[in-house]
């Protein structure tokens, strides 16, 4: 087959623009590490807690305001908005999640969070940015300082979301709430970052389809008629009646879900009584609930009630002793990473960091509140992808030896941060462009 001269040039002329692109956008990521560096440490060690992100999401406007930005604060709590405007083009959305745990960090870094905060009950605990939401805010910013440097190799509106409390599970349903989509702008795409402690930094993960659950935390109240331990027979065991609940609540999963339908309910924690002799009036429950479809998360909700209530009957109990049984509102929803764009991101990122860099992974029953973006009315194409962010060197030790790594919210976790932050920000600013150039 003779290929035309005129598009031989023109394959050419592409390829060596897409090179040079490379090149450049390699040179401004190493130029811009030691900045990121400074920055990284100094978000690592002074981590704020879910709802209370004050001193960080300032520090993110103030980063956003250095590169031209159009700045928004307080947009559903703490979260900031930036926009970046560079001729006609696509609307991006990028998101970064700014809140720490309440974990005490013994990591024996130099730079590691000594930092304590009142929580919202008013205890003072420990703080750390366990869940890697300090390289999420890096790799963001870096990304964006690459981009508002090589502006001639993009058009279109850069959006950049620093959203408040992800761990607790409300910051992107208080940020849509405050008229994220409508105040600001509709994206016409979502991309976003989690790091993955077991994965070895350099390295991306991706997860087509259903990425991450619907999780659901149920507190449930069984009562039942206290007494003598020593006569039970005047008495409604609520201790005896919660344990048979929770056995029975097994049953939803294996005998009423179908086995390709994931679903957990586990029950988490159960208090009740305060004597050895004493049969209590009440027995308190809390569950947490996971599922992908919405229709399995309704179903286990729903048998939760069922078999809550009909073991309380069976009991005899009373309509006004029957169980008190409380869904939480601010529930995660399931994140699903559209099919297309999740590929089209894999294809760009082997592309520029080389194939064998992507690997994926299995759908995980943790949650991430970033689904919330493509669960409005207007259905945005979303897609969130793991950043790893072990030291090749531990990953290899741990497949060695048998061993594990630290977990995300481990007091020891410590990223492999100049690897892992590197490519954060290579293989984000590298899906950009091709969004931006391709709509």
């Amino acid at each position: 087959m003779n290929v035309p001269f005129s598009l031989l040039v023109f394959f050419l002329i592409a390829a060596s623009i897409h090179a040079s692109t490379k090149s450049d956008v390699r040179e401004r990521v190493e130029a811009e590490y030691s900045y990121l560096e400074k920055l990284y440490r100094h978000l690592h060690a002074n981590p704020e807690l879910s709802f209370m992100e004050r001193e960080t999401s300032e520090r993110m406007a103030q980063e956003l305001e250095k590169l031209d930005f159009t700045v928004t604060r307080k947009v559903g709590g703490h979260g900031v908005v930036g926009l970046l405007k560079n001729g006609k083009g696509p609307t991006i959305m990028l998101r970064c999640d700014m809140d720490g745990l309440p974990v005490e960090e013994k990591t024996g870094l130099p730079f590691a969070s000594k930092k304590q905060m009142r929580d919202e009950s008013g205890k003072t605990v420990p703080t750390m940015h366990a869940c890697g939401h300090d390289i999420h805010m890096t790799s963001a910013i870096g990304t964006v300082r690459v981009l508002s440097s090589l502006m001639q190799h993009w058009k279109g509106t850069l959006m950049f979301i620093a959203q408040p409390a992800e761990e607790r599970g409300g910051g992107a349903r208080a940020m849509l709430s405050d008229g994220l989509f409508e105040r600001f702008a509709l994206p016409d795409k979502v991309i976003a970052l989690h790091v993955h402690s077991g994965m070895p930094a350099g390295t991306i993960g991706y997860t087509p389809g259903f990425a991450l659950a619907n999780v659901d935390s149920v507190d449930i109240k069984i009562f039942g008629v206290g007494g003598h331990g020593a006569y039970p027979q005047a008495t409604k065991d609520p201790i005896v009646l919660a344990a048979q609940t929770i056995l029975s609540l097994q049953t939803i999963v294996s005998r009423e879900i179908a086995p390709i339908e994931p679903g957990v309910i586990t029950v988490g924690s159960i208090h009740g009584g305060t004597k050895h002799n004493v049969i209590p009036g009440e027995v308190d429950l809390q569950l947490t609930v996971r599922s992908y479809k919405d229709e399995v998360r309704d179903q286990l909700l729903a048998g939760i009630k069922r078999i809550t209530i009909g073991h309380a009957k069976t009991a005899g109990l009373p309509e006004d002793k029957l169980p008190i049984i409380k869904v939480k509102e601010n529930y995660t929803p399931a994140t699903y990473n559209n099919p297309e764009l999740m590929h089209r991101l894999v294809a760009v990122f082997d592309d520029w960091l080389g194939k064998g860099t992507c690997i994926e992974r299995p759908s995980q029953m943790g949650g991430e509140d970033f689904g919330r973006y493509g669960r409005t009315e207007h259905k945005v194409p979303i897609c969130i992808y793991w950043l790893g962010a072990a030291s090749p060197a531990s990953v290899k030790r741990a497949l060695q030896t048998g061993g594990t790594l630290p977990s995300l919210h481990s007091p020891i976790f410590a990223p492999d941060a100049e690897h892992t932050i590197k490519t954060g920000v290579t293989a984000t600013v590298a899906g950009l462009l091709d969004l931006f150039a391709n709509p």
